[in-house]
């Protein structure tokens, strides 16, 4: 779910940024010396969120900045291992400040002293108003989820009216065929009929039918009264799309055949979404 939030205390700024992720990814920007910071930043993600794609920018004012101070012990050693140089070797030339530029080990960084709380305030406020965008979000996507909803129930209570029809429908074909290809003398009914009803057993989708309907009450019902929803979600739309499947394969029926594609389109937009909500 996308969403953005920042914050500023004192000598910190925090801004944080997320996007659309089915589990959680987060990464962390902020100066080399603050590493020590890393973890227990990711963990306060960790314990308001489930998924998502999180990057963290935590930045200093420049008075907080990494600053260089001169080891000036090793400096002064290679100072004089220099001259003494120069001198047995009758070297000519000064030494300046130009000759140590190279020198890079006598430079050394200083750990500025950070305000952990301050840090920790500035990120606390940036989470709660990425926390805050995402809610507003997410709203919005239940919304459009439960219209989808809505069109997937009409489509299932059509399928529901007109199963009954087909196995009426398929019987009467199977026995008009046999007569047209077997003489009426040839023809044992009870074999037929009993033939009949075992194709019908097989064609029968009345199960799948109910369990579609108990799926998509337990989606809304989810989707209702849930917190961290996503994954549940995620699982029975799984659900739902198999018995659509499984219901497509063993009917006949054209109007049956038409809508199990339309139930399949909307389920899958509905997927899109889901990988949104936490």
């Amino acid at each position: 779910m996308t969403g953005f939030g920042s914050a500023a205390s004192d000598d910190f700024t925090a801004e944080i940024r997320s996007l659309n992720h089915r589990f959680i990814d987060i990464s962390v920007k902020m100066p080399q010396l603050m590493g020590q910071y890393e973890i227990p930043l990711r963990n306060i993600l960790k314990e308001r969120f489930q998924r998502g794609r999180f990057d963290v920018f935590i930045s200093v004012a420049a008075g907080k900045a990494t600053r260089l101070k001169i080891n000036k012990e090793l400096a002064q050693n290679i100072y004089d291992a220099l001259r003494n140089l120069q001198k047995e070797l009758g070297l000519p030339g000064d030494i300046t400040i130009e000759t140590f530029k190279d020198y890079r080990e006598i430079f050394v960084e200083e750990e500025p002293k950070y305000n952990t709380e301050a840090l920790y305030a500035a990120f606390h406020t940036a989470v709660s108003r990425l926390e805050e965008m995402r809610t507003r979000e997410g709203g919005l996507l239940i919304e459009d989820i439960r219209k989808r909803l809505d069109l997937l129930e009409g489509m299932h209570k059509q399928i529901k009216s007109i199963a009954p029809e087909e196995a009426i429908k398929w019987k009467e074909q199977f026995v008009e065929k046999l007569n047209s290809l077997l003489d009426p003398g040839v023809i044992d009914n009870n074999r037929i009929l009993q033939e009949a009803a075992i194709m019908a057993e097989k064609l029968d989708i009345s199960e799948e039918i109910n369990r579609i309907e108990n799926h998509l009450k337990q989606f809304l019902e989810i989707l209702t009264h849930g917190d961290i929803i996503g994954k549940k979600l995620d699982f029975l739309l799984q659900e739902i799309s198999r018995e659509v499947n499984t219901l497509s394969y063993k009917s006949n029926d054209y109007s049956i055949s038409k809508l199990a594609v339309e139930m399949k389109t909307e389920l899958e937009k509905i997927r899109e979404q889901i990988q949104n909500i936490q």
